[in-house]
């Protein structure tokens, strides 16, 4: 991070260096000889000015060389000396804007590509590099070990694009720039890689597939029409980009000991639930109070209501997404994350959608007694002056036994108590319901139980 000269927040916050400054580097840094020097194989801009940063142009997933050089002098750090050291690459943001949200934008893009990495390492084309690791909860960070001794080159992959993280509007915006930094580091005592050597970073924006290539065209025609003084306050494109030295990454608790995951270049980085991860549905006797998530929710609360709707599989997916995050996701961003299966049912969930059932019935329950006292006029109605009570019974199997045991838990009684189940008919007859029956949308039902009265329905 760097900050305008009298900027009052340069002394405040110690946050790493994106653009070099004299007061950031030692008095003596211009002729300071460092101990590594990293060189990545792609030329620079030739539209940058002269006391500018270099800007180099990289095609999203293509590889490019990196070249770890070791410029120790003679009796210079002779502790490394036949040892291995330990090296992090990075890929973070340049603008200060996104730095300050740097978790949220990169938290952002693995919703938006998810099992996606923003870096990788091309393992074949690596020459020199030992033990490659990409852990899954940092998308845009590899480390390995190499031999300072020996020939190294490591060959890197950027997959996000620097328009990614532009607002959009209406297209045409021009891609943020992003950071490229390596932290070394040597074994303490312990035989943790935690004693810092050097860090070096350059300034970089990546295109789709074969943009680079036109930009960087680009940006050499509009030299190449300047007038021969305008040229001069430019600085000529170089082959390769040298990293410049920089301050190291902050994040020190990532910069361990502790065993992450092996490298793994098919991207495979989340542990998503196989198939369809949502349990067989058990239909609910009525219809349950909908536990809608709040927009207020805590990322915490968001995870509780996770668990309780059986989405526990994605609990890390959404590990700090509050309640307005989640209920922001369009059903296609769900579907993209979860799965088809998941993805709905989630998006149902977050929305408050209640499945509607098959069919509705609507019951009261009416004594034999109340009936003959009672008794229906031509119409089919009962007296005007009886007042009943009705309960809605939601059926989603529309079979028998379903009806069974949902008019036995309404009036509290045991399935087995009740012995048939009449539908009356439009001349008045009992017709025996059975699965055969079942799915006419007009029920005039009598329930027999074994006691030897009617419950009519």
């Amino acid at each position: 991070m760097f900050f305008e000269e009298n900027s009052p927040l340069g002394d405040v916050l110690a946050l790493p260096i994106f653009k070099q400054e004299e007061s950031n580097l030692p008095p003596d840094s211009d002729n300071k000889i460092l101990p590594f020097q990293y060189v990545l194989c792609a030329p620079t801009s030739p539209a940058v000015k002269l006391h500018d940063e270099t800007l180099t142009y990289l095609n999203q997933g293509q590889s490019y060389e990196i070249r770890m050089l070791d410029n120790r002098k003679i009796g210079e750090l002779p502790e490394i000396t036949g040892k291995m050291v330990k090296s992090i690459i990075r890929v973070v943001f340049h603008d200060r804007r996104l730095q300050y949200t740097e978790h949220q934008q990169l938290e952002g893009w693995r919703w938006n590509r998810p099992g996606d990495r923003i870096l990788d390492l091309d393992i074949p084309m690596s020459v020199g590099i030992i033990d490659p690791r990409a852990n899954p909860t940092q998308l845009n960070t590899v480390e390995f070990l190499w031999d300072p001794s020996k020939r190294t080159s490591v060959f890197i992959q950027v997959h996000c694009i620097s328009t990614e993280f532009t607002m959009r509007k209406h297209g045409g915006e021009k891609g943020v720039p992003f950071r490229i930094q390596i932290d070394t580091f040597k074994e303490n005592e312990n035989g943790e890689y935690t004693e810092h050597l050097h860090s070096a970073s350059c300034q970089v924006k990546v295109f789709k597939p074969k943009g680079a290539d036109r930009k960087q065209k680009t940006d050499r025609e509009k030299m190449e029409k300047r007038a021969p003084q305008e040229k001069e306050k430019y600085q000529p494109s170089y082959e390769t980009t040298i990293l410049t030295e920089c301050s190291p990454w902050p994040e020190v608790t990532y910069v361990n000991n502790s065993p992450s995951p092996g490298f793994n270049s098919t991207h495979n980085s989340f542990p998503v639930a196989e198939g369809n991860g949502s349990p067989n549905h058990q239909p609910e006797p009525v219809v349950q109070v909908a536990d809608n998530l709040l927009p207020t929710a805590t990322p915490q609360d968001a995870q509780q209501w996770l668990h309780r709707n059986r989405f526990s599989p994605f609990c890390r997916l959404f590990t700090n997404f509050s309640g307005a995050d989640l209920l922001k996701l369009t059903r296609e961003d769900v579907i993209q994350i979860c799965g088809p299966a998941d993805g709905i049912r989630l998006f149902n969930a977050l929305k408050g959608r209640v499945v509607r059932p098959r069919l509705t019935i609507y019951v009261c329950q009416e004594s034999q007694q109340a009936r003959e006292q009672h008794p229906k006029h031509e119409n089919g109605d009962a007296a005007a002056s009886t007042f009943f009570v009705y309960h809605a019974i939601y059926l989603e199997e529309l079979t028998v036994t379903e009806l069974t045991e949902k008019i036995a838990h309404l009036f509290s009684i045991s399935p087995r108590q009740i012995n048939q189940i009449f539908k009356q008919g439009p001349t008045g007859i009992h017709v025996l319901v059975s699965d055969e029956v079942r799915q006419s949308p007009s029920y005039d039902l009598t329930v027999k139980n074994n006691q030897g009265y009617c419950l009519n329905y």
